[in-house]
């Protein structure tokens, strides 16, 4: 007991230190290398020579690299991913900190070589290579550019794509139709990756949105006017589209790709490289720096307030009072990153105001469910004990309900984004790119906020249907798939906390299921672990290694589905008790993922929160 309540204790004390003066926390939303890579080839482009900023970001890159020469996603990747080791190639040498003659320059080239060289690299990565002249672009781009005039009405419209791929796909439309390109005097020569004749032909990426195109073009062919008229109308709308929706920092939607992308169309469309909203969005991508082990990272986007509605909710659960000056900060900064502003969001859901929260400190206009649910849950003691901030609390409350699917599930960012034919189109993570569907994680933590928080239950029909979307959803061997985290552990933990929070019977069988499952896949040590390829793999990969986070979520399902402490929960507590002060690649491993395949995330915070979170529910449940 006396050690349980240390660790608590220890964490507690830890998480404390590291807030920042305004109440957030600030922990690393650490993806690799691609943005570091993109950053190089976006100044070098722009013939910005921010050396310090450039050399930093080469010494990161350089430190990643494995002895053979690659890069990998995540630690067990086999030998390497040739996508990563093509950008920081082109990187590296495009910096000019690295020649062609340097040995780690030459060890990449080598794998890139043995690999299929350029024509293996994923589909976003050869419209970099053709935005910066080092890839031809398509004769032809199947996806009219007019699909952006297709009223919300029509059957297959752009508002049927998830929001992450309005973003990212509408530069890239813009860029495709002028076949647009800025290749600098300094950038190097990558034609020798090609390696035999035609590898620079885009093949079936395009092939296959052929049989996307008919519905699309039967819209378009409805549209009163003529065609040349309308072409240009599509292209100013769509300038307009991320014109319109460029936060106070010049960041498109606060994405690095999508600004990235929103760079070239502007460039596209005409303006100069010095145009002040350029400038500007340079200067957003480059707020997105951290500090890593002492290595400079641009981070995709910020997640200060994730972290923070996390960590504060983790603190309170832990004991920590909510008059303490930690938790006011936290909730007042919380408070001030409410939405007022409406999205892309209200397109599906017409009648109800805003009141969500966004995932970075600077979105005020994209909301998403888990943002909103978390930061509610840190907000409950500041509601209960000053009435004067329930109306925030009952806005928050009716936009989350409002944005049920209507399978009874909850999506990330918007209501029924999730039309079947268009997870067909041949971009990297498929379906999960381009649509935005109901997902046992979003469900699960849904219902357990609403559960714990409201005191819904199982009787509420809206409850009811979620349920019953939770238990369709089920794979055969009793796990849930989590979108957002790696990944059946995760599903798992967010589904059956969700589920007992709305008293759900834990005599059920898919409650027996999800806990026979998670009993077999513990590890010696107590502990758990999730391999990245489960996500690429679509079933369950051990990681053949225990870490902290994954255990804290089993464990944290363990205990809210058992009536009486099993020894599964007695190992992993002892896991999590001798790991207290682990520092290997375990730590490191990334916990969350954006798209399969192509971008993981490692949430530094993770590794204290969820620990703190499980250990917390265990000596309330258990040592009372």
């Amino acid at each position: 007991m006396k050690n349980v309540e240390a660790e608590i204790n220890r964490l507690i004390n830890l998480l404390i230190e590291e807030q920042n003066h305004d109440g957030s926390w600030s922990y690393p939303f650490e993806t690799g290398i691609s943005t570091d890579c993109y950053m190089i080839i976006l100044l070098r482009t722009l013939q910005i020579n921010d050396e310090d900023l450039i050399y930093s970001l080469v010494c990161r890159i350089l430190n990643r690299q494995e002895e053979n020469g690659a890069w990998k996603l995540f630690y067990d990747e086999d030998e390497g991913n040739v996508t990563a080791t093509v950008e920081a190639y082109y990187a590296l040498l495009f910096s000019g900190y690295r020649t062609q003659n340097d040995p780690d320059i030459q060890l990449a080239k080598e794998f890139i070589v043995a690999n299929g060289g350029l024509k293996e690299i994923n589909m976003f990565t050869k419209i970099m290579l053709a935005l910066t002249g080092q890839y031809k672009w398509p004769s032809y781009f199947p996806v009219p550019i007019e699909m952006i005039l297709l009223p919300s009405s029509f059957p297959v419209n752009f508002f049927d794509l998830s929001i992450y791929a309005r973003a990212n796909l509408t530069p890239i439309f813009i860029a495709a139709n002028y076949k647009f390109s800025l290749k600098t005097k300094g950038a190097p020569d990558l034609s020798d990756l090609f390696l035999k004749r035609g590898d620079d032909e885009w093949g079936q990426e395009l092939d296959h949105l052929r049989t996307f195109l008919p519905p699309i073009q039967q819209g378009i062919n409805h549209l009163i006017g003529y065609p040349h008229k309308l072409h240009e109308l599509a292209l100013e709308r769509s300038e307009h589209y991320m014109l319109q929706r460029i936060e106070s920092d010049g960041t498109f939607y606060s994405y690095f790709s999508s600004t990235f992308l929103m760079i070239f169309a502007l460039m596209a469309r005409g303006y100069p490289k010095h145009h002040h909203t350029i400038r500007r969005a340079v200067q957003g991508l480059k707020s997105f720096h951290t500090n890593i082990d002492n290595h400079t990272h641009i981070q995709y986007t910020t997640a200060n307030v994730w972290n923070t509605a996390l960590i504060c909710h983790g603190l309170q659960e832990a004991g920590v009072s909510h008059s303490s000056e930690t938790i006011q900060k936290a909730q007042k900064y919380l408070l001030s990153k409410q939405h007022f502003l409406y999205g892309d969001w209200a397109i599906h859901n017409k009648n109800m105001l805003p009141g969500g929260w966004g995932f970075s400190d600077i979105n005020t206009f994209n909301p998403d469910i888990d943002d909103t649910t978390a930061s509610l849950r840190s907000l409950r003691t500041l509601v209960v004990h000053n009435p004067v901030y329930y109306q925030a609390w009952d806005r928050a409350i009716q936009w989350v309900i409002s944005m049920q699917n209507d399978d009874g599930g909850w999506a990330a960012f918007e209501k029924n984004v999730d039309k079947s034919l268009l997870a067909w189109l041949p971009v990297e993570g498929g379906g999960k790119m381009v649509l935005d569907p109901s997902t046992a994680d979003l469900t699960g933590r849904t219902l357990e906020f609403l559960g714990n928080f409201t005191h819904l239950d199982q009787h509420n029909p809206f409850i009811k249907n979620s349920i019953h979307w939770l238990l369709q959803n089920q794979r055969k061997d009793g796990s849930w798939y989590g979108r957002w985290g790696i990944c059946y552990i995760y599903g798992t933990w967010a589904a059956v906390t969700g589920l007992m929070a709305v008293k759900f019977r834990k005599n059920h069988s898919s409650i027996q299921k999800a806990i026979k499952w998670l009993c077999e896949i513990q590890n010696q040590n107590g502990g758990w672990g999730e391999s990245c390829k489960s996500d690429i793999n679509k079933k369950y990969v051990s990681l053949q290694a225990s870490t902290r986070t994954h255990t804290a979520w089993a464990l944290d399902t363990l205990i809210a589905a058992e009536n009486e402490e099993t020894s599964e929960i007695k190992h992993g507590i002892k896991f999590l008790l001798e790991s207290s002060e682990k520092s290997d690649w375990t730590t490191s491993y990334p916990k969350g993922q954006g798209l399969p395949g192509g971008f993981y995330i490692h949430y530094h915070s993770y590794e204290y929160l969820f620990p703190l979170l499980a250990l917390s529910h265990y000596k309330d449940k258990f040592m009372k």
